[in-house]
């Protein structure tokens, strides 16, 4: 505790953050590479309400998931409604596509940016309060959608400067009949050996024993590594259409890896699952993912509607880009130091002058002339301008070089010019 507050000081909540100086601006870079990256691939932006009915998300996750029967932040409103904090965007994105009528835009390729809420253990990059970026395109049940998500993921990594050292995971969940087929070979095979397994993967097996295969409990590793997997069971059609995802991103020359055992555990999930996985994080590694999630507008009441996306955590990214690269707080191109009264109010004017004409500017609050060419100096301006009575009744300032000292008294309508030279 500081010194600055004492016992009676409310705390910020365990797992949420307050966000300042270098991580701030790399959060901040985080969000606006991804902002110009959408807008290269005409993604539309969207925002949404922060919660949601319940509904939404306990249909869409699956009553039995640990983000819904363990993680979510639900309240009864003062209707006596059940309203949830999202944890995730893509049900409520599905949401708005059915109640809006967004269907008249498909393909609808948009993306959104925001807080998202789930009670679970905080840890290195991870909060009950975190952020994320996310894409997607729904409508489009051709292959070429999934490539281009794919396109622009890595171009954002590549963007934000920290491509290197992270792995495109690929997989393939199958069409409907596949993944089905691939589910009863599993269940077959983990129910000879159900008894030697962890009890999640006991409790999973009937229901979801896809989950099963990205268990990290050593017990059920024994035997995931020998489980019949999903190639076995592949329809044609979906050999064909892992086919185009593959040879689309060959032909935009984005490295991939094949993950056979990366899986999807809803069943909405089909076709191309992904991760970007880094070894920069210790044991979070993935960076990004997503999928193909072709169900889940059933799930929610509407039409078969096609769908592919993807999220990624701002906080990991901006972790990666702080030990990629430096992040500074931006530095002023002018700092203005004015000395008396009547000088401060002059400078306002003259600091709103040089922001419009798209200078950075540190204006000093308080202090004498040694504090103010301290800050002056500590802010990284190239330029001090020092306004005093003299100056100001000449109708100029002293501009002053900090980088070469050198100094010269101009007008003050020909400052923003010579600063900019």
């Amino acid at each position: 505790m500081s010194k600055e507050t004492s016992a009676s000081t409310p705390q910020a909540i365990r797992g949420t953050q307050d966000i300042f100086g270098a991580d701030a601006e790399a959060f901040g870079f985080v969000v606006e590479t991804f902002e110009r990256v959408r807008r290269l691939y005409r993604f539309r932006r969207v925002e949404m309400p922060v919660f949601e009915k319940t509904a939404v998300f306990s249909r869409s996750l699956g009553e039995t998931t640990d983000v819904v029967s363990k993680e979510m932040y639900s309240f009864e409103d003062r209707g006596g409604e059940s309203l949830t904090l999202r944890p995730e965007f893509t049900a409520g994105l599905a949401r708005a596509y059915l109640t809006n009528g967004w269907q008249q835009h498909a393909p609808l390729k948009i993306a959104t940016h925001g807080p998202l809420f789930r009670y679970e253990r905080p840890q290195k990059g991870r909060y009950r309060q975190f952020h994320q970026i996310d894409a997607e395109v729904i409508g489009a049940g051709e292959p070429q959608a999934d490539v281009e998500l794919l396109v622009m993921a890595d171009q954002l990594l590549q963007d934000l400067g920290i491509a290197d050292g992270v792995t495109l995971q690929l997989n393939t969940l199958g069409d409907a009949a596949s993944r089905e087929a691939w589910r009863a070979g599993l269940i077959d095979y983990f129910r000879a050996v159900k008894g030697e397994l962890s009890e999640d993967s006991q409790d999973r097996l009937e229901r979801n024993p896809l989950r099963i295969l990205d268990s990290k409990d050593p017990r059920d590793k024994v035997f995931t590594a020998e489980a019949p997997r999903i190639d076995q069971f592949l329809s044609p059609e979906a050999q064909d259409f892992f086919a185009q995802v593959t040879q689309g991103l060959d032909a935009a020359g984005v490295a991939w890896t094949r993950a056979p055992a990366l899986v999807r555990g809803l069943d909405y999930y089909r076709h191309t699952a992904f991760e970007f996985v880094t070894d920069r994080l210790g044991a979070q590694g993935t960076v990004l993912g997503g999928g193909r999630y072709d169900g889940l507008m059933e799930a929610l009441g509407g039409p078969a509607t096609p769908a592919v996306g993807w999220a990624a955590g701002i906080e990991r990214l901006a972790m990666l880009v702080a030990d990629a690269r430096e992040v500074k707080e931006p530095t002023a191109d002018v700092a203005i130091v004015p000395m008396g009264a009547a000088a401060e109010a002059a400078c306002m004017g003259l600091a709103a002058t040089l922001r419009r004409s798209g200078l950075v500017v540190e204006m000093g609050f308080r202090g004498n002339m040694k504090k103010r060419m301290s800050r002056a100096n500590d802010s990284g301006a190239r330029f001090a301008l020092i306004v005093g009575d003299d100056e100001l009744a000449a109708g100029e300032a002293t501009v002053k070089n900090l980088g070469t000292g050198e100094q010269a008294r101009l007008p003050l309508h020909a400052i923003p010019a010579h600063i900019s030279a």
